[in-house]
């Protein structure tokens, strides 16, 4: 990539497609037209998206390349889960007439080939950059104190009038001071890094990741207990959700401590052992129970995530966060300072990687294209929590509809059934389906389901409910049978 000193530059030449090099006595400052800080989702989607529209662009990253959802979030994540599907799936094995014995799991090997895998796509991902001539730049960013929004990467200076902040989450962590020997735990990170299955493994949260990797080690063959502080896992989706994936969680074997938290960890001769505290809810008083969770192979704290803001000196720019750093934006993911930009986790808000990837391509249209009305709709955002069997949700649940749209106008249709798959199999696992109507024509607003292939169900539902179906639609449509979908057409 060639750079042009400043002071040769003619008076006409265009903005767009150049990278201009300003000298100074102090440090060489290298000016793009979109500086991108992450190397994530979000970050290289808007980067790409900008670069196709001439935007002379550079993304700065100080790991790998693909962000957490490559490296240690959704894409190994898939990986474990697809192989605890396998494991699920050998069990019904002999009542599908199948004689399978002697079957041996490595985990050695899974490890190695998803390890492959991922590195594999951070090529693809710097590969792609290089076609689109992005230059990468491969360090930490620090914004200075210059009179433009600049940052500093390993002593060199860049700039650009347009600089987006995409540098995502990391998992929430306990301090010993906080959670005595909270230090001897791993987190989702960690995780990815096993050598082994653990034997024994526990658990802490009841978000999704944690639901999620409590079902890949307890599937696989670990014996997994689950902390929880309350009394069921996902409390933020629909109730009729929460309630169910609980008790999967528990009929498939996953030992769920409720109203529990830990006191404490400590290391032994033959693991870590892991002292609770429980409250028992129908008691009135304080008084809790202790009880000890002994030869812990692996205890991993999913209590959440925190933005990675951290170092990037945005206090500097002008640049407001909210108290738990995330960075404060408006509906176009402009910051508190004019020509600063910030997509995905590191915002606090839909923590989704297609949410990031969206908002980053919407931007790039703003800023490079004219189209000064682009932006993200946050509304209606379907998700899938790859627990067993997954969940697939998409719009308001049944609380927040009743609260927003008053009872009396909230219409709920609901089942619960057996999978025709599991007509044939000793395990057994429930399908259920919620819809959440609103108004006279009922509007479908929300749409909840767990059980199996709920997971790849989700996406062309997702599609009606963003393009306002309502119930009626709904029963207008012809089943398709035999299958679980059906179902969502044939409510009554």
């Amino acid at each position: 990539m060639m750079f042009v000193k400043l002071c040769r530059l003619p008076p006409t030449v265009p903005r767009h497609g150049l990278i201009r090099r300003s000298m100074s006595s102090v440090m060489a400052t290298e000016r793009f037209d979109f500086l991108v800080i992450g190397g994530g989702s979000g970050g290289l989607a808007g980067a790409r998206r900008a670069a196709e529209l001439g935007a002379a662009t550079a993304v700065i990253e100080s790991h790998k390349l693909g962000g957490t959802c490559v490296n240690v979030g959704c894409v190994p994540k898939k990986v474990m889960w697809n192989a605890a599907v396998h494991a699920e799936l050998l069990h019904d094995h002999s009542d599908y007439g199948y004689e399978v014995e002697n079957i041996r799991f490595s985990w050695e090997t899974l490890k190695a080939k998803r390890d492959a895998y991922v590195s594999h796509l951070n090529r693809i991902y710097r590969n792609n950059l290089d076609k689109a001539k992005i230059q990468t730049i491969q360090g930490h960013a620090r914004f200075t104190s210059d009179p433009e929004p600049t940052v500093e990467v390993n002593g060199r200076k860049y700039t650009a009038p347009h600089i987006l902040i995409a540098t995502g989450g990391q998992p929430s962590v306990l301090s010993d001071a906080e959670v005595p020997g909270a230090s001897l735990g791993i987190t989702s990170d960690g995780f990815f890094e096993l050598e082994s299955l653990p034997k024994r493994s526990v658990i802490v949260g009841a978000g999704y990741i944690a639901v999620e990797i409590a079902g890949i080690l307890s599937t696989l063959g670990s014996k997994t207990s689950l902390i929880i502080r309350q009394t069921g896992v996902l409390r933020t989706f629909d109730n009729f959700i929460s309630t169910n994936c609980t008790k999967e969680l528990q009929n498939s074997g996953v030992d769920i401590w409720k109203n529990s938290q830990v006191k404490s960890v400590c290391k032994t001769d033959k693991g870590l052992e892991v002292t609770l505290t429980t409250k028992d809810p129908e008691k009135k008083s304080d008084e809790e129970k202790i009880n000890r969770l002994q030869e812990v192979d692996c205890l991993l704290w999913a209590i959440g995530r925190q933005p990675n803001t951290s170092g990037l000196n945005v206090g500097e720019m002008g640049v407001d966060t909210d108290e738990r750093g995330h960075i404060v934006v408006d509906e176009f993911q402009n910051t508190t300072r004019q020509g600063i930009y910030a997509v995905g986790d590191v915002c606090g808000k839909a923590l989704l990687t297609p949410v990031a990837i969206a908002a980053g391509r919407k931007l790039a249209h703003r800023l490079f294209e004219g189209k000064k009305d682009s932006k993200l709709d946050y509304s209606s955002i379907p998700t899938v929590v790859f627990s067993h069997p997954p969940i697939g949700t998409v719009g308001l649940t049944e609380e927040e509809a009743v609260k927003t749209r008053g009872k009396e106008n909230v219409k709920i249709y609901k089942t619960s059934f057996t999978p025709m798959y599991h007509a044939l199999t000793s395990r057994k696992s429930q399908c259920i389906m919620k819809l959440v109507c609103v108004g006279k024509e009922e509007k479908v607003v929300g749409l909840h389901m767990q059980g199996l292939g709920c997971d790849e169900m989700l996406q062309g539902f997702a599609v009606a409910i963003k393009i306002g179906a309502t119930k009626a639609d709904f029963d207008k449509t012809i089943a398709i049978h035999p299958t679980s979908s059906e179902e969502f057409v044939t409510m009554r």
